[in-house]
């Protein structure tokens, strides 16, 4: 795909020459400037093959996890470090169809021929997010919680970034469906799975009083609260976001519901609350409301 620029010696080019294999170019361009789009040709190609990989890593990283080659497994540590803000067993069932979407996103990003300035600068963020999924797995597992802490802030950052690339914000319409439904979906679980993890670390080091951790665990359903809505607004309620985000409350309300642990019904209608308030909000922030908006000021 990738072509090397040939050009006799003490020649001036004649005609249309080929540049990097791509497009044709007339004689007169200068030499640095086929070998900048070269390089650039080249970089968007490894940028493409590393999404490509890190996107087909993760799965196999979570089922060597869950396998228990590099420690306990996610649950075995769930259930050693109780929280009011962890979800019941089956909300996690998420990551399957968070993988296969991912999955559909890097093979079909790799096989994509069109020229999208907006996939382009997604990659390099897309590429960290995957990267920082599989490492979390790996260090979580390890035990090793003041790390997987930092890991998956970085991972949740490089995803809302991709994920704003790709959706309808204010600034352009959402991109094709297998960009914007993978990032969206994998940013909305990762956007309560991180203080999931300052849970986890809160109690692992006790941080905090862990008999009664009503106080601090409502403070970290602020802290979500907050970036969720922001999120939301910045994504003008993108559903599939939200639908992420939604689905991991209601499983926090379903476990809290049943657990004895003391505070654990107040902060199951907590979260049952923050799931009905994250789902009207996002109703707000659609784009048909923006553009009424829009419409009666313009009228106005």
């Amino acid at each position: 795909m990738v072509a090397s620029l040939y050009v006799l010696p003490h020649r001036k080019p004649s005609g249309n020459v080929e540049v990097c294999g791509l497009h044709p170019i007339r004689a007169g361009v200068r030499i640095r400037g086929q070998q900048a789009r070269c390089a650039e040709a080249r970089s968007i190609l490894l940028m493409k093959y590393l999404v490509a990989i890190l996107a087909w890593l993760m799965p196999v990283v979570a089922w060597l996890s869950n396998s228990g080659l590099f420690g306990p497994t996610n649950r075995v540590i769930s259930d050693a470090y109780p929280t009011l803000i962890v979800a019941a067993g089956y909300a996690f069932s998420i990551w399957g169809p968070i993988f296969v979407l991912d999955l559909i996103y890097g093979t079909w990003q790799w096989l994509d021929r069109t020229h999208d300035a907006r996939l382009q600068h997604a990659r390099p963020w897309t590429a960290l997010a995957f990267a920082m999924t599989s490492l979390w797995m790996v260090v979580f597992a390890l035990e090793w919680f003041w790390l997987a802490l930092v890991v998956i802030w970085v991972s949740l950052g490089a995803l809302l970034v991709a994920a704003w690339h790709v959706s309808h914000t204010t600034r352009h319409a959402r991109a094709r469906w297998w960009q914007w439904v993978p990032l969206s979906l994998h940013a909305g679980w990762v956007s309560l799975a991180v203080f999931l993890n300052v849970a986890q670390v809160v109690v692992a080091f006790r941080l905090l009083l862990v008999t009664h951790m009503l106080p601090w665990t409502l403070v970290l359903f602020a802290a979500a609260a907050m970036l969720v809505f922001w999120t939301i607004s910045r994504l003008r309620g993108n559903p599939w976001y939200v639908l992420a985000v939604i689905w991991g409350l209601l499983g926090v309300y379903v476990k809290q519901h049943g657990s004895a642990l003391a505070g654990a019904d107040d902060a199951a209608w907590t979260a049952l609350a923050l799931a009905v308030a994250t789902l009207l909000w996002s109703l707000w922030c659609r784009p048909f409301r923006q553009q009424s908006l829009d419409g009666d000021r313009a009228g106005g």
